[in-house]
């Protein structure tokens, strides 16, 4: 499966892992991930951490690392694919990680690797005591898979006693942790007896299971808050700004604060070592009207001045008039012609979809490309107003791969999406999710450390 459409999976197939008491795992897209993992296991998992994947994918990204061997790997891929796990298992719902725990116990993988992820999720997880309190059994049994049935009893035995350093326990147990410290009591709370049953009126007893915490220790995609009505200026920094321009403000301060908030936006991201032709409609349409005017233009400007700061080389074609003077009708089709003359890595219109002078044209050019012996990907970026836009009549080539974004944060996600469409964009999508993950990682780091004190 190529990088964009196991994106687009990872992003929109939101069906739950289930694991039926004594069944058999349901995974209904497991062959997918099997082979993504076969064809490359770092390159898969670190999809997992792409913006907008969602949990129960990441879930299923993590139980295939976790459930793979790393026979062959090098110490490098082993080394983030041991980050990365570590990361999932703080970032996803704690329901989720345990299932997929539940999940390796019943596939039987006791690999290294996978013990010393279940051990650091079970005993050092920041909310490892209210987790044992709520699922003390589930995470029991894995615990005992972790380390075998006789190994775990055994640690927790010595542990009882006043064990907490000899050898047997650190052959067995601590050396798997980042804090052994911590260890102890939680695999005494592990094996304490079992919690009260409610009582008849329905009360539970004083030391009965609490609820199952819901919110991940980690933060992977921050949730942005709709604003109560959409304006031409609260779509990001960026476009607000040159709403401003293009409406006549004070051009000096605009200006200074436009290239602050481009050069801010911009450190988001590695540099992409290619060429992207951007054929930017600047049609009439563009322009809008009333409290719509400029929104949308504005939006499009902005993704294009990002890209002049991310790329080594940005083409730009304008269809129709120009940023600063929108006007007549929108040719799309003759835009990514001129954009393929500069022999680009990857062509991107960037559009509000209306294409008035020859509807259909462009879906009859992208069709004939790959019979001219074509093949440089074209994607399609729809420049919106809001995220609810009427998109029905706004598609000029539905066959082209297609992303909307009406907001400077949408960036994050489309930015990714676009570069995986084309060879150059693999090594800027690893250096920009390698950078994610060693951020994530420090902040786990951090949550360590804080349990350590």
């Amino acid at each position: 499966m190529d990088t964009p459409t196991l994106l687009a999976h990872l992003q929109t197939h939101d069906t739950p892992l289930t694991l039926p008491r004594g069944g058999t795992l349901r995974w209904d897209d497991a062959d997918v991930h099997r082979a993504a993992h076969a064809a490359g296991p770092e390159h898969y998992a670190l999809l997992a951490l792409a913006p907008g994947a969602l949990p129960w994918q990441r879930a299923r990204v993590l139980l295939q690392t976790l459930a793979a061997s790393q026979a062959g790997l090098d110490d490098a891929t082993r080394d983030t694919l041991a980050r990365l796990a570590r990361v999932l298992t703080l970032a996803l719902p704690p329901a989720h990680v345990i299932t997929v725990l539940l999940a390796l116990r019943r596939l039987r993988a006791n690999h290294k690797h996978t013990t010393r992820a279940v051990l650091r999720f079970v005993l050092e997880h920041p909310d490892a005591d209210a987790l044992i309190a709520a699922r003390r059994p589930a995470l029991l049994d894995c615990f005992e898979h972790a380390l075998g049935k006789t190994a775990a009893r055994g640690c927790a035995r010595r542990i009882d006693d006043g064990d907490t350093g000899s050898d047997y326990l650190r052959r067995r147990l601590l050396r798997f942790l980042a804090v052994p410290a911590a260890a102890p009591a939680r695999v005494q709370a592990l094996y304490a007896a079992a919690a009260p049953a409610p009582t008849a009126t329905g009360a539970a007893g004083a030391g009965a299971a609490r609820p199952l915490p819901d919110e991940p220790a980690l933060t992977l995609d921050t949730a942005r808050r709709q604003p109560p009505t959409v304006t031409a200026t609260n779509r990001g920094d960026i476009a607000a700004t040159l709403v401003h321009l293009y409406r006549g403000g004070p051009a000096e301060d605009l200006y200074a604060a436009l290239g602050r908030y481009v050069d801010d936006a911009a450190r988001a991201f590695p540099r992409f070592a290619g060429t992207v032709a951007l054929v930017l409609d600047a049609s009439a349409s563009m322009r809008g009207y009333g409290e719509r005017e400029w929104a949308v233009l504005s939006q499009a400007a902005a993704l294009r001045m990002l890209l002049s700061r991310v790329c080594d080389r940005l083409e730009v074609v304008e269809v129709g008039g120009d940023e600063r003077a929108p006007r007549g009708a929108t040719d799309l089709a003759t835009g990514v012609l001129d954009a393929l003359a500069a022999a680009p890595d990857l062509v991107a219109v960037v559009s509000d979809g209306y294409e008035n002078r020859f509807p259909g044209d462009l879906a009859r050019v992208t069709a004939t490309l790959p019979r001219a012996g074509v093949t440089t990907p074209v994607v399609f970026c729809h420049a919106l107003f809001t995220a609810a836009d009427d998109l029905a009549l706004r598609r000029p080539d539905p066959s082209l791969p297609q992303r909307g974004f009406w907001h400077q944060d949408d960036f994050t996600a489309l930015l990714p999406w676009m570069f995986a469409h084309c060879p150059a964009g693999r090594p800027w999508l690893r250096t920009a999710l390698h950078a994610r993950l060693d951020a994530l990682d420090r902040q786990a780091a951090d949550l360590t450390t804080a349990l350590a004190a």
